[in-house]
């Protein structure tokens, strides 16, 4: 079933590109809100049309009030109303197209077998391939376990007030990822805690507040300044927020603004198994799970983890002119993402 699977996936691969360059011609940057598009007319263009997109492959989907978009497959009897989902999240917001472009970014280009758009990697490219990576099950007429939802959200970049509203409306999932990261499996986020202050904060380092921690998991903790010059430190789950707000506004007049909580999951559950599995199956490179400083979909919603989608080596390249990937990439996402699914989709033990 596994070679069918893959075989599939590759099958496919003509429809998934046309796929991807559709929506990634499509400006999704954020705007001014309007009636029943909380994010702008561009994002919720992109939404629909990709909701539309599933549509027509013969996949149930859901528009949850705008924010974000489920495409769902089941097979079971009333997997439709089953809130024990496995789930996978991207999104279709895209950040400001700054800066010299070789080609406009909403006009995709195809240059030696590499894409060039904004949002094909961050994150249109990797969440769409996740879609055709459960077509290829849903046309093998898989039977599994759990029901699969596909959610597209529509606010990554500038708040993440998509999955607040998704996650009022909607079941967390059991199990899942969001494709929005890197390689191998991430088991472990950094938190991120940001203060307000009028204090000169890029003078300050840890040292200072007595917080020169070290984790042997997650590395230091690090102060970072931001475009408005806040404090945004960026710790380990070894320390607790209230811990580090102690010690800042010991030492200066500071005020905690946000905070998303560390995210952690052992490296040898179930979930971070199957999916360092498939990844070593097929790349062949060393799929031992890693921790990353980002902050990913995962800081929201519980029980998934980052997974792909770039590999060892891929760095600095969603938010600058000229963000790329490679087809060859693509369709090594989809075939890890669809044995992937497959695979936690017939496990029993979530």
């Amino acid at each position: 079933m596994e070679r069918k699977i893959v075989e599939q996936v590759k099958r496919n691969q003509d429809a998934m590109l046309d796929g991807i360059l559709k929506i990634v011609s499509i400006d999704s940057t954020r705007s001014e809100a309007q009636e029943n598009m909380p994010f702008g007319s561009g994002i919720d263009k992109a939404l629909t049309e990709t909701l539309a997109l599933a549509k027509a492959m013969g996949f149930v989907v859901e528009n949850v009030d705008h924010y974000a978009g489920i495409v769902k497959y089941g097979t079971k009897p009333g997997w439709e109303t089953d809130p024990r989902y496995i789930g996978i999240f991207g999104h279709l917001d895209v950040v400001e197209a700054k800066g010299e472009w070789t080609n406009p970014p909403f006009s995709p280009a195809i240059r030696d077998g590499r894409i060039y758009a904004r949002g094909i990697l961050d994150n249109k490219g990797p969440i769409l391939s996740c879609l055709y990576a459960l077509y290829a099950i849903k046309q093998l007429g898989i039977e599994l376990a759990h029901p699969i939802w596909i959610v597209f959200g529509t606010n990554e970049e500038t708040g993440m007030a998509d999955m607040d509203h998704y996650l009022n409306v909607k079941n967390p999932p059991i199990a899942g990822w969001t494709p929005d990261c890197k390689y191998p499996v991430v088991y472990a986020e950094r938190g991120r805690a940001v203060f307000e202050t009028e204090a000169d904060v890029s003078r300050f380092t840890p040292e200072q507040f007595d917080l020169d921690l070290y984790d042997p998991e997650f590395g230091k903790l690090e102060f970072r300044l931001d475009e408005e010059h806040k404090l945004k430190v960026s710790y380990p789950a070894s320390v607790t927020v209230e811990e580090i707000a102690r010690k800042v506004t010991a030492k200066i007049d500071a005020v905690l603004m946000d905070n998303m909580m560390p995210v952690f999951f052992p490296k040898d559950g179930t979930l971070c198994r199957v999916l360092q599995e498939t990844y070593e199956q097929v790349t062949g490179l060393d799929g031992t799970p890693v921790t990353t400083t980002g902050g990913t979909y995962a800081k929201k919603v519980p029980n998934i983890v980052p997974f792909g989608p770039s590999f060892p080596g891929q760095k600095g390249i969603a938010h600058l002119p000229d963000e790329w990937m490679d087809i060859d990439d693509l369709m090594a996402n989809a075939k890890i993402y669809a044995l992937s699914l497959y695979r936690l989709g017939i496990e029993e033990q979530l």
